[in-house]
């Protein structure tokens, strides 16, 4: 063993001696998986399996979910708006999560599922989800997309303008029904690109607009209207807003069906906790309970709230350099957390191998993109970090494979699903064969 070995492994002696893995591991929980725990000796496990092994299986960066975490979390918003307010529907946000194995869990949990957009229709197909418990988004939605799902026989389209019921009037040729997304006015609490209520969002249909658009669609006889649908952002805290968008809803007329959508928040950050599951549907059917005409079903859209606290990164250090400022860089960033920089959106990192080690140093925890804003925690707060180091953060179950992209030629990480002992790959790694196979012509031509 080198001296530089012998060192480490005597503060990792010391530091294991005047202190506990309980007390930083108890102080992570809430931000950490719901079956995750911690080894004698230190090393983060999710549903039974320590880090270290997932790391050398399945290699780095890569996503990791708590399988048992998500379908517990998944029964909750199932379970407890049924008892609520029973005929209602939740639906999975899939956006936070398009994973196929991930749409066939919400499938065997219950949940209906929306889509927005020809891929994520596919992703939902491929796993299984029956296809008239699909709902489908966007408001740019084009001729081929809706050709796609009115082909395949999905059971909700949510109309977002007039322009897209001059589509339908040209390609329906048998009952669809429909839900109209309004615009509430509801500026919601949180990052200005998670906002989507306000008056000037680009989503929906203005409410005063309503009588026309209703007026049109009664003399169309294929266009079934269940009834309306609003979304007042994502990542909010605060219950009295989604309060408020059941109210605004109910303004707008009697319909059957009522989705106020999703966006309930999540905790990110040790000191910043989110609304527990209960709380957000006790108020959301209190509210439904005065304001909606009776026997009305209740739709929400949770996605974020389902499957971030699930999910953890795991990342290998690969360089460490300290001077003016300490900066611990792994082998991932931005290309694979992208959501660190569109939002400002707080980690908390974690030495996934010595929990049983005291926080000692502040450092920049950056990625290897070639890009000063790849920054994925400013001010974290660990252990003295080493090369070789496993690095998780917490809490990046939603967005984090959605936003994967190719940055500096960066392949797309595996996502496995562990649960009970064992793990399994449900999204494979990208290679680089299959990052030059979409550039074919040009090989060709070359």
């Amino acid at each position: 063993m080198t001296a530089k070995s012998l060192h480490s492994a005597a503060q990792r002696t010391a530091a294991a001696e005047s202190s506990s893995p309980a007390p930083l591991f108890d102080r992570l929980r809430p931000v950490l998986p719901e079956c995750a725990s911690v080894s004698d000796a230190g090393e983060l496990t999710i549903g039974g399996v320590l880090v270290s092994t997932l790391a050398e299986e399945f290699g780095t960066p890569l996503h990791v979910y708590d399988e048992d975490g998500l379908r517990r979390q998944m029964r909750r918003f199932a379970q407890g708006l049924h008892d609520r307010r029973p005929g209602s529907e939740v639906l999975f946000a899939s956006k936070s999560a398009p994973i196929v194995g991930m749409y066939q869990l919400a499938a065997e949990e219950g949940l209906s599922v929306d889509v927005a957009g020809g891929g994520e229709l596919q992703l939902a197909l491929a796993a299984g989800v029956p296809a008239e418990r699909l709902y489908l988004h966007g408001n740019a939605k084009t001729d081929d997309e809706l050709r796609m799902a009115l082909d395949a026989g999905v059971g909700t389209i949510i109309v977002d303008n007039e322009n897209e019921l001059d589509r339908l009037d040209r390609l329906l040729v048998c009952p669809q029904r429909l839900l109209l997304r309004v615009i509430p006015g509801i500026d919601a609490e949180t990052h200005a690109s998670q906002a989507t209520g306000g008056h000037r969002s680009k989503f929906g249909f203005p409410i005063p607009s309503l009588p026309g658009v209703l007026e049109r669609i009664r003399n169309r006889p294929l266009m079934q209207l269940d009834g309306v649908h609003l979304h007042i952002g994502s990542q909010i805290l605060g219950l009295e807003q989604f309060v408020q968008a059941v109210e605004t809803i109910a303004t707008v007329g009697s319909f059957p069906v009522y989705d106020i959508g999703g966006g309930l928040g999540v905790q990110y950050a040790l000191d910043e906790p989110g609304p527990e599951v209960e709380q957000y549907l006790d108020a959301i059917t209190e509210a439904a309970a005065r304001t909606l005409p009776e026997g009305a079903r209740l739709l929400i859209e949770p996605g974020r709230s389902v499957v971030a606290r699930a999910g953890i990164t795991l990342y290998r250090t690969v360089a460490v350099k300290r001077g003016k400022a300490t900066f611990v860089a792994v082998d991932g960033g931005m290309a694979d957390q992208l959501d660190v920089a569109l939002t400002g959106q707080h980690y908390e990192p974690i030495l996934a191998e010595r929990l049983n080690e005291a926080p000692a140093e502040s450092v920049q925890l950056v990625g290897r993109q070639c890009e000063s804003g790849d920054l994925l925690v400013d001010g974290a707060v660990m252990p003295p970090a080493q090369v070789d180091d496993l690095v998780a953060l917490a809490t990046t179950g939603a967005y984090s494979y959605t936003f994967s992209n190719n940055y500096n030629g960066a392949l797309k990480p595996a996502v496995v699903f562990v649960r009970n002992g064992r793990a399994r790959l449900v999204t494979a790694r990208e290679s680089y064969a299959e990052l030059l196979a979409l550039h074919a012509p040009a090989l060709a031509a070359g």
